[in-house]
């Protein structure tokens, strides 16, 4: 029997609290209600299961990305819309990961904050502890964030609610796909 709903990946990267995870939640939500089955690897929450035994190095983080890239193909392959909220910081990670992905599904979502803004929604003292130099690696601060050249979309969520920022993600899965082979499914009706 073949699965007639259409898995992507949806891969929302940016700085510690940009509001990854809260778009991601928000978006899972939207889409199970149109009847899109939909599931979110959260970063935080993968690095304390499938990803335990990585730290924050350069090729951990590379580990790390490669991972949960190899684990969204697969929720994709199975006609499921995954929803990536991760902060992976390299850009070339973030391309390895689109191109195990057939051409056309696998959608970069830059959520791009100004790190003034994320500090301040930072919840955790994350970054209070990194400038103080007792967090070590920590993007943005004391480690890059390569910021996506050609993401799919941008949303600047020190202006954008989370509710639209969810609507035009919806609003660009809509659009007729794009990408080699990408003409025979819709990600959305």
């Amino acid at each position: 029997m073949k699965n007639t709903n259409a898995g992507c990946v949806i891969w929302l990267t940016g700085l510690s609290g940009s509001g990854k995870s809260s778009i991601a939640s928000g978006l899972k939500r939207a889409l199970l209600k149109l009847g899109k089955p939909a599931c979110i690897l959260d970063g935080d929450k993968v690095r304390r299961g499938l990803c335990s035994d990585l730290a924050f190095s350069p090729p951990d983080r590379k580990e790390n990305v490669r991972r949960i890239g190899e684990v969204a193909k697969l929720f994709a392959d199975a006609g499921i819309i995954c929803i990536v909220a991760l902060i992976s910081p390299y850009g070339s990670d973030r391309q390895t990961a689109r191109s195990t992905v057939e051409a056309g599904r696998f959608i970069e979502v830059y959520v791009n904050a100004p790190i003034e803004v994320c500090e301040q929604r930072d919840r955790k003292g994350l970054y209070a502890r990194a400038r103080a130099g007792r967090l070590k690696a920590f993007t943005g601060v004391s480690a890059p964030y390569e910021p996506p050249e050609k993401p799919e979309i941008e949303l600047h969520t020190d202006k954008l609610t989370i509710t639209k920022s969810v609507t035009k993600i919806l609003d660009y899965l809509k659009k007729p796909a794009r990408g080699k082979g990408a003409g025979f499914f819709r990600l959305l009706p």
